[in-house]
């Protein structure tokens, strides 16, 4: 008998390992798949018989927190030398607040400028497991896993803190443990992973190459290329939508073509609104043919931000995303999002629909190059001129592969914005860059993802 412990840690996860053929898969190569829930369980009813049991989430006290801390910053400054994104990460954790956590954030800056080599990173993840290695959550973790004998655990998501004491926890019941590397920025601009696992999986080589350059205690025998199953539902059929449906559900003009503009978070896309406005302007001036004009949100917010354009622009057609909130008491509440069904299948039909796809740097490029539509790239802001600076973006690792393959057209400012949609809505010329592209950032085929994903972990089980 073998076991899978699967931990589903967000609604992403959610999607990705649910809402796919993963599920399937497992089952043929294991005899129980258990599904270890950072979510509440009743969201899994409707999408599969598995056991599933909702875990008591780990909320982190000051000592873990300071250690944790310590671990991710001293990996940033190893690693920041020659690096935008982790340079740019650095000025963002710095903390000028005077409270307990502000002052140890100052501390532990001084405490990593003379220690932060691999073997400093190593002994602060295990003073970090020290402050909950008799927690009672850990001890409840520890007895589930010998409970349920588990014989792999695997981890949709390598980077949220609280998944930390269940890391240690299959440490110490030698239960091997794989962590799924989440998204393709996470390893070139992110911080530290939330702990050490025996196995890793990648969506393509050049990640496995980010992978071993950025932790140099991994070894290549324990890291396997397998996609991403992000993208699957795009190659299921029970996700399709026919045009004649599309065209009724976001009410459109079957006669004109159709753009997307994809937002991101507000964090990070803080000139969506003006990006919106711009093309919105140059549709009713008509600077640009005739056209539908559709906006989806990020999945990952509230879209209230976007009132007062849904306000000014009646003819825009908005896309909210489907994505219940199903908890909101949580320390990292977007992660309790989750899609609906209506929402994956209404974002493949703006894929596969859609005539060209706008945003800012967001991994929906790739989603609207799998379908082979052009895209391209709006960033308007820079140091100097009064916008949020969008520009230096240009400048992280994952976002450079990007703009080399040529596959995209990055544009600076609404003059360049209007004559690339001009130019993309009559011209592609961009195919062969967007394929190459794809090949290098997902390395294997979407029909076989989740069919590897469970094949690595039967073989480390």
């Amino acid at each position: 008998m073998k076991t899978l412990g699967l931990v589903i840690t967000d609604g992403v996860g959610f999607r990705n390992f649910i809402l796919s053929n993963f599920l399937k898969e497992a089952k043929q190569q294991f005899d129980k798949v258990i599904i270890l829930s950072c979510l509440p369980a009743h969201v899994y009813a409707a999408h599969t018989t598995c056991q599933v049991i909702e875990l008591d989430v780990f909320t982190e006290g000051y000592s873990t927190w300071f250690f944790r801390k310590a671990k991710e910053i001293a990996h940033l400054k190893l690693h920041a030398k020659g690096n935008l994104g982790i340079q740019d990460n650095l000025k963002t954790n710095w903390s000028t607040l005077k409270t307990t956590r502000g002052y140890g954030t100052r501390l532990i800056y001084k405490l990593t400028s003379w220690f932060h080599s691999e073997k400093n990173i190593q002994w602060f993840q295990s003073l970090q497991n020290k402050t909950f290695a008799k927690h009672s959550i850990t001890q409840q973790y520890k007895a589930l896993l010998k409970e349920q004998a588990i014989d792999v655990l695997f981890f949709t998501h390598q980077r949220p803190p609280y998944i930390a004491p269940l890391v240690y926890a299959a440490q110490q019941e030698a239960v091997p443990s794989a962590a799924f590397i989440f998204s393709w920025d996470n390893l070139a601009s992110k911080g530290r992973m939330a702990s050490n696992f025996d196995y890793y999986l990648v969506w393509s080589a050049l990640m496995k190459n980010d992978l071993l350059q950025f932790y140099s205690c991994i070894k290549g025998a324990q890291v396997k290329v397998v996609g991403t199953p992000q993208f699957e539902p795009y190659v299921l059929p029970r996700y399709t939508t026919s045009k004649a449906e599309f065209i009724r559900i976001f009410n459109l003009d079957a006669s004109l073509p159709s753009i997307c503009f994809s937002c991101g978070d507000s964090s990070t896309s803080k000139n969506d609104e003006l990006y919106i406005t711009t093309i919105a302007k140059a549709i009713q001036q008509q600077e640009l043919p005739a056209v539908n004009f559709i906006v989806r949100t990020s999945p990952a917010e509230d879209p209230k931000r976007f009132d007062a354009l849904v306000k000014a622009f009646p003819f825009i057609r908005w896309h909210f995303p489907k994505w219940e909130q199903v908890r909101a008491n949580h320390q990292e509440s977007w992660s309790q999002r989750i899609p609906s069904i209506e929402d994956v299948k209404q974002l493949r039909a703006l894929l596969e629909y859609c005539d060209l796809n706008i945003n800012m740097l967001s991994t929906m490029s790739l989603d609207f190059m799998l379908f082979d539509k052009p895209v391209i790239n709006t960033v308007f802001g820079n140091a100097s001129n009064g916008l949020y600076d969008d520009q230096r973006f240009l400048g992280y690792e994952h976002i450079m592969h990007v703009v080399n393959s040529k596959a995209t057209t990055v544009v600076t400012d609404a003059a360049a914005l209007i004559a690339a949609i001009q130019h993309d809505l009559s011209l592609d010329d961009k195919s062969k860059n967007r394929k190459q592209l794809i090949a290098q950032q997902i390395g294997v085929d979407l029909n076989l993802t989740s069919t590897m994903v469970a094949k690595a972990l039967r073989q480390w089980s």
